[in-house]
């Protein structure tokens, strides 16, 4: 009876300050990013502001008891803790181990005021009983979920925790796999392999260490290298690592003749793209414990052999498998694994002919979304990048040459150019951009510019370099460096520095005097000569594209995996075609190789005929 006055003579609750808060978040975070995906973001922000709010009503100005404010608020933070520890792995890890916090925050806040509504009126004991319920419900919803990932701009990819991935939808299948290869002698064996019966080692962003040593076997003496024609597509956006598809020209009236599809097929995880050579492509994914490098017939998709080393990248954003592209040369491929596994193999058998751990060898940890660099082929020498720091290696053999230097954040990979008639391989490192004599690692120049980088540097006609660097909003912009050669004395020294091109993780190109690449989501043209923007248009995600350039033509695919043309021209943004092509989030580079197109994402892969033009 005297607990009945109590609450009696309690000033009521001001409850509609939570309930507006509550609509407001409801509409900001939930449906308004369900009637236009564009404002996926600002939904996001409005709900996380909304949650806030909510929670400065509750303590300041709700006039619930003090030890119901402060108590509630102790619950839920206790809940967001534990709800943590239950929640799928891609929930718990993803933004950097922050997700969970991030998604729970809203619903919990939404939860705070349904639970002050509806037990206003109740005593004591039912009233604390119903915060343990709504605590647990504004958990519930993230407890029941996964992710696949998140989209350019941060956007979820949300399914129930019990449905298949695509990767297990794979290997549930009955998978057609291609006849066993040859032996071939291993001059050094880069990962421990389980023994019969046990799991691969899982590495991710919580597990990375990559700083063991590797087990051993006798060496053998690896097969000489036979001087073969050069690959039309050798490895990384191309010859040049430049995306530009040279001597191309193709229909630009899809609507009369669009892109034919020869074939598509499932594919296992990964960023990769496409090395090409004649009718035989080359790609990296992973399936389940084995991180693979593949080959598939270009023609019809049909796999040819597959190489499987036991370990397995995983991280939340990305998701699971390596990130880097097979490179060509000389009758080989040489693939570097997300974990640091550098493979040499025989281009037609797939046949082991050295291994090595580049991670292990220059003692660095596996970055956050795990190593992303494609070995680059310089002479005999194979220059690799372990996040951030740089390795060379015997072509033939696989010995260690060189190491360092290098340090910090990047993902980027290194990058064959001449500047004043001598060879160099350029690198965006977490300092900024070096230049090292790719025989012996030695430093030819450098440029501070502190934050990391995943996309390439690149080349203007006169030889000026273009380098961009990122931080934890995205791209930081572009930035011209005039290097100089004179006295034995290198220098590298700013032209300009433009917030008219932010590069992030999707590669820009340069053409007649332009750059044109993704700033955000959005497609933009820079002048070369001073940095200012041309122009800004069409929207395609965290896409990636090519040049083709003797049409003044760009070939994108967006992250959602449409294709599209944009005509590369100063004079303003035109959209000339659009077709469809694949299914997801689409982040993998595309590949044109005469009058065929390749794309594929972390699930599918998919070959398209191009008309071209006048046929």
């Amino acid at each position: 009876m005297k607990e009945a006055d109590h609450l009696t003579d309690h000033t009521p609750l001001r409850l509609w300050p939570g309930v507006v808060l509550a609509t407001l978040l409801v509409l900001s975070a939930y449906v308004l990013p369900r009637v236009n995906t564009e404002y996926g973001l600002l939904g996001f922000i409005g709900g996380l502001v909304a949650a806030l709010l909510i929670l400065l009503w509750w303590l300041l100005f709700s006039r619930a008891r003090w030890y119901e404010r402060i108590g509630a608020l102790v619950l839920m933070a206790a809940a967001a803790f534990v709800q943590r520890y239950l929640a799928h792995p891609s929930i718990a890890g993803g933004a950097m181990g922050n997700l969970s916090y991030i998604l729970v925050i809203p619903t919990m806040t939404v939860a705070l005021v349904g639970w002050a509504w509806a037990s206003r009126r109740l005593s004591a004991g039912p009233r604390l009983a119903a915060a343990f319920v709504a605590a647990a419900l504004g958990c519930l919803p993230w407890m029941l979920l996964r992710t696949g990932g998140i989209s350019g701009e941060g956007k979820s990819d949300f399914h129930f925790r019990w449905t298949q991935t695509p990767e297990q939808q794979l290997l549930a299948q009955a998978s057609e796999e291609p006849a066993a290869l040859p032996a071939a002698p291993i001059a050094t064996v880069a990962a421990p392999v389980p023994t019969p019966g046990t799991a691969a080692p899982v590495l991710t962003a919580s597990n990375r260490s990559a700083d063991v040593a590797p087990a051993k076997s006798e060496p053998a003496a690896p097969p000489p290298i036979v001087k073969t024609k050069p690959a039309e597509w050798p490895g990384f956006r191309g010859p040049d690592r430049d995306d530009v598809v040279r001597g191309v020209r193709i229909s630009t009236d899809w609507s009369q003749s669009p892109p034919a599809e020869l074939w598509r097929r499932p594919v296992g995880p990964g960023w990769s793209s496409f090395a090409v050579n004649g009718d035989l492509i080359y790609t990296q994914e992973q399936r389940g414990g084995d991180e693979i490098v593949a080959c598939y017939r270009k023609s019809t998709g049909a796999p040819v052999w597959r190489h499987r080393d036991a370990t397995r990248f995983w991280e939340s954003n990305g998701g699971a498998g390596p990130r880097g592209t097979p490179t060509l040369s000389n009758g080989r491929v040489y693939a570097l694994g997300a974990t640091g596994i550098l493979n040499a193999l025989d281009a037609v058998t797939g046949a082991v002919i050295w291994s090595r751990n580049a991670a292990s060898d220059v003692h660095v940890n596996i970055p956050m979304w795990g190593i992303s660099s494609s070995p680059l082929i310089v002479g005999d020498t194979v220059v690799v990048a372990t996040g951030g720091k740089l390795a060379g290696y015997d072509v033939a053999t696989g010995n260690p040459r060189w190491s360092g230097p290098g340090g910090g954040m990047s993902y980027s990979s290194p990058h064959l150019a001449t500047i004043g008639g001598v060879t160099q391989v350029l690198f965006l490192g977490g300092p900024g951009a070096i230049s090292v004599d790719p025989t012996t690692g030695k430093v030819l120049w450098q440029h501070q510019w502190e934050g990391g980088a995943i996309v390439q540097p690149a080349l203007t006609a006169d030889g000026d370099v273009l380098v961009n660097a990122i931080s934890m909003n995205g791209g930081e912009g572009m930035r011209r460096l005039a290097v100089e050669h004179s006295g034995g004395t290198w220098t590298a020294h700013e032209r300009w520095t433009s917030k008219g091109l932010k590069p992030y993780f999707n590669d820009f190109v340069v053409h007649k005097g332009y750059a044109y690449g993704f700033d955000g989501s959005i497609l933009s043209c820079i002048d070369l000569a001073d940095g200012e923007r041309k122009w800004k248009g069409g929207r395609y995600g965290a896409g990636q594209l090519v040049l083709l350039d003797e049409q003044d033509l760009l070939l994108l695919v967006s992250e959602d995996g449409e294709l599209a043309l944009v005509s590369a021209s100063p004079d303003g943004y035109k959209e000339i075609a659009r077709a469809p092509a694949l299914e997801g989030k689409t982040w993998n580079h595309p590949v044109v190789v005469r009058d065929v197109l390749l794309v594929r994402n972390d699930h599918e892969m998919a070959a398209f005929r191009l008309s071209l033009e006048g046929r």
